[in-house]
């Protein structure tokens, strides 16, 4: 009996066709950034889980008896997670129990509304990233651009459009000054722009305050330290009406990483900044100016700050208080380094945020469950997307060097390049 056929694609060492197309791509998956940053927030939800189960009150009562029935137990610290998962999802996306649709959406608008400020601040700090500079200065831009925007809103009176865009620009302004200081320092005196934001950011903390006292900023009447109430003209229009906060800050912000994304990928500036964030040395030698693309990029991102800031003070608050920028600043970063300092990713990384914070409330109230919950897993993300080797060995993913080694292996292979084994 003859032997049976060999495909010709067996004879030569190589796949089949089908299956050689199909493993370089779900090896480019299983390799890629993106499945390790979602790796990450799944394994931060279930330890926020185990934490909510082993503080909840139920399952404690039921593990005095586990060996007895440990089925109650598990039942119970499910229950107690997946209780409070579910209140946090219905804090922030969908009110499933709402009597009118309004009511129903109502949730998701508000994770719109708090995930304005850190996609716009979150894209000032990876565009620092991406040019070799880490930035943590965002609190004291969005207070700088909070300060500037608030006093042309409620100093000045002009007509609806140019007053809104003078606030916008004014926010802007304000936060490039600020950022572009750092840059200036970094590029001239070689200071590190650590050092410079974190003392930047507590000038801006304390200067906002002082200047709630003075006659400028105080609201006549009052020994509060809080601004009057900016014009009509000079706040952004409800996206959906007065009965939800969201405001079109929120398409100023996806207009913003529109922009990001263009100057990173299809810009002459931008590939200019990814030369300096990459390897100063060599984008010098290219005639790349270093010092140049410092001050430019510490600008840029102190402007996108500044956005933050005016979505603050003419969209969610509407006055200047010193706790205009709440922790915005400081949690940018964790966008940023989610979001692998990419524009999209770190509108994405914002939205997951805004949705914490936004659901972290209802979570609390309907469940008892420690607000804290949420800043413990914002926390274990933080952590786990800075050690990428711990989310392959948890999950037993290949290394990133494995694609490029089994490429180089399969065109160097006989089969590949014609010679005999």
């Amino acid at each position: 009996m003859p032997p049976p056929a060999v495909p010709p694609s067996a004879q030569s060492g190589q796949l089949h066709p089908e299956l050689g197309r199909t493993r370089p791509l779900l090896q480019r998956i299983m390799t890629g950034e993106a499945l390790v940053a979602v790796l990450a927030i799944v394994l931060s939800l279930v330890a926020g889980g185990l934490l909510i189960a082993l503080t909840d009150e139920r399952v404690a009562a039921a593990s005095s008896y586990f060996f007895a029935r440990p089925s109650d137990t598990l039942g119970a610290a499910w229950s107690a997670a997946s209780g409070a998962y579910a209140a946090l999802f219905q804090g922030s996306v969908f009110n499933f129990e709402g009597d009118t649709f309004a009511r129903m959406v109502y949730p998701l608008t508000q994770t719109l509304t708090v995930a304005t400020p850190l996609i716009c601040a979150g894209l000032g700090v990876a565009l620092a990233f991406r040019a070799g500079l880490f930035n943590i200065g965002a609190q004291g831009q969005i207070i700088i651009g909070a300060m500037f925007a608030a006093w042309v809103g409620f100093a000045w009176h002009l007509p609806a459009g140019l007053h809104l865009l003078l606030v916008i620009l004014a926010g802007v302004a304000g936060g490039a000054l600020w950022g572009g200081l750092v840059g200036l320092l970094k590029a001239r005196t070689g200071a590190h722009e650590v050092i410079l934001t974190i003392m930047l950011n507590y000038v801006a903390i304390y200067l906002v305050g002082y200047l709630l006292t003075t006659p400028a900023f105080q609201r006549p009447g009052s020994t509060n330290p809080i601004s009057p109430q900016l014009d009509a003209t000079a706040l952004y229009p409800r996206l959906f009406g007065d009965a939800f906060r969201l405001h079109w800050g929120f398409v100023v912000a996806v207009l913003a990483t529109v922009f990001v994304w263009w100057l990173l990928n299809r810009s002459t500036v931008g590939f200019e900044l990814r030369a300096v964030g990459a390897n100063p040395e060599a984008a010098r030698t290219a005639g790349i100016s270093v010092t140049k693309g410092y001050v430019v990029v510490m600008l840029m991102a102190g402007a996108l700050a500044g956005l933050a800031g005016v979505a603050q003070v003419s969209g969610t608050e509407r006055v200047l208080t010193s706790g205009v920028a709440a922790s915005f600043g400081f949690d940018a970063i964790t966008v940023a380094l989610l979001g692998r300092s990419t524009p999209w990713g770190t509108f994405a990384a914002g939205l997951l945020f805004g949705a914490f914070r936004a659901g972290g409330v209802t979570m609390q109230t309907n469940t008892g469950t420690s607000i804290d919950i949420v800043l413990v897993v914002q926390s274990l993300i933080v952590l786990f997307i800075a050690a990428p080797p711990l989310i392959r060995a948890i999950f037993r993913l290949p290394e990133p060097g494995q694609v490029r080694r089994s490429r180089a292996a399969r065109k160097n292979s006989p089969a590949a390049t014609g010679g005999a084994a």
